[in-house]
């Protein structure tokens, strides 16, 4: 496997420890580790590059020889590099030392979490009430994390999907359908500038947003109905997006094109069921993405849920597809970057192939970040189940070490 300092050997080998209730259970030991010096200077991954720098890795010594896994690395360094490509939600507006997320971020090396201002499942208040109490919880979250530093996103699209809204002390806002309807820039990049500032503020650093689906049917319950889309426009699409994408980069924050190939043809919500696109998609449905990435204006890309049979006959969605992530996106299209999964735990993923299949799914269609909202279902020991899932499949054969690998460095480029 490749070697790359920073967050690797923070992750790798900090000596942070495992995820303490399910890795403990397998009788795995603690490793002490300590990291090797730094390799001299060279060039890393970029979204846009493959230059790899020199093969340094972490020296590894323990009470006892740690069993290796086939990727050359321990089994708990493996453990806490799979960890690492996970974003995950949880319940609470505040959190401490004992509580499994802080576990899973400090011991385990949790890549990510995701914030929402209501819990699905109770209708009760989840991440977000104030401000305030939103920034101290991110600070604790980070304070985790330490050196390894952590992915903190949401979904702030504007409009019915802003978890930062006037229920939490902040201001409503307007949706991109209705950003789309108004000749007004001035107003757009206002829009955008406050939402971004708003994120900075609270030190959350992922936006999935823009939505750049087309709003071709108006109807659509994942996208029209909701007024999730600038515009049917191609160019209307383009032109907010870029200064939506703008204003979030002026303060740090990343963004994230969705629903990649495009969803704005489905006549079902993916959240709820299985959305069949294959006779109604267009590939005009590509060209925001396309000419994004061209421009350079793609920090990450989010696959969708979405069947679309002109795409991959196999009826796989397209966060399962390799013929859509790695030969449309990473080859037709030239994505270098992270592509990331919409919701794994979505009823159009687990009703049709289990939890731990789709996991293996994603990964092997080219995915670099798997995105579990704990929103559907709850489960606090997400984290070390996918984890053992991969691992296993690692072990097996069935996944390539090199495939976490290479999720690895692409992410560790985007959120260096």
């Amino acid at each position: 496997m490749n070697r790359s300092i920073s967050r690797r050997e923070a992750l790798v080998g900090g000596g942070l420890g495992l995820i303490a209730a399910g890795l403990a259970a397998c009788g795995t030991t603690r490793p002490s580790a300590t990291a090797s010096a730094p390799p001299s200077a060279g060039p890393y991954p970029t979204p846009s590059g493959s230059a790899i720098g020199p093969s340094v890795g972490p020296s590894v010594s323990a009470s006892r020889a740690p069993t290796s896994s086939p990727s050359g690395l321990s089994d708990a360094e493996l453990r806490r590099l799979i960890a690492s490509l996970l974003i995950v939600g949880f319940r609470g507006q505040t959190a401490a030392g004992g509580d499994w997320i802080i576990r899973a971020i400090a011991d385990g090396g949790l890549g990510g979490v995701i914030l929402f201002d209501h819990d699905q499942l109770t209708g009760t208040r989840r991440n977000i009430a104030s401000p305030s109490q939103l920034g101290s919880l991110v600070r604790t979250l980070r304070a985790a994390a330490g050196s390894a530093g952590l992915i903190v996103s949401i979904d702030q699209e504007g409009g019915q999907v802003a978890r930062l809204n006037a229920g939490d002390g902040y201001a409503a806002t307007l949706s991109e359908a209705q950003v789309g309807a108004h000749d007004d820039l001035a107003a757009t990049h206002a829009w955008a500038h406050t939402m971004a500032t708003w994120l900075a503020g609270a030190r959350i650093n992922l936006n999935f947003a823009p939505v750049v689906d087309l709003d071709v049917n108006p109807k659509s319950p994942a996208i029209g109905a909701l007024d999730r889309s600038f515009s049917a426009d191609p160019d209307v699409v383009v032109e907010r997006a870029t200064i939506e994408i703008e204003a979030h980069r002026a303060v740090d924050v990343r963004t994230t094109l969705k629903h990649f190939p495009g969803i704005g043809s489905s006549t079902t919500n993916t959240d709820f069921g299985v959305a069949d696109v294959t006779k109604t998609w267009s590939r005009t449905e590509l060209q925001p993405f396309q000419r994004l990435i061209v421009s350079g204006h793609a920090d990450l890309v989010m696959a969708g849920h979405v069947v679309n049979g002109q795409l991959d006959a196999t009826g796989r969605p397209a966060s399962l597809s390799a013929p859509i992530v790695t030969d449309l996106l990473r080859g037709e299209l030239a994505w270098s970057g992270v592509v990331v999964t919409d919701d794994l735990q979505a009823a159009a993923i687990t009703k049709t192939f289990g939890r731990d299949e789709a996991i293996l799914l994603a990964l092997e269609a080219g995915n670099d970040l798997l995105l579990l909202a704990n929103q559907q279902v709850y489960d606090p020991r997400i984290v070390t189940r996918v984890v053992e899932v991969v691992e296993r499949a690692v072990g097996s054969g069935r996944l390539p070490a090199t495939r976490i690998d290479e999720a690895f460095d692409r992410v560790r480029a985007a959120f260096p």
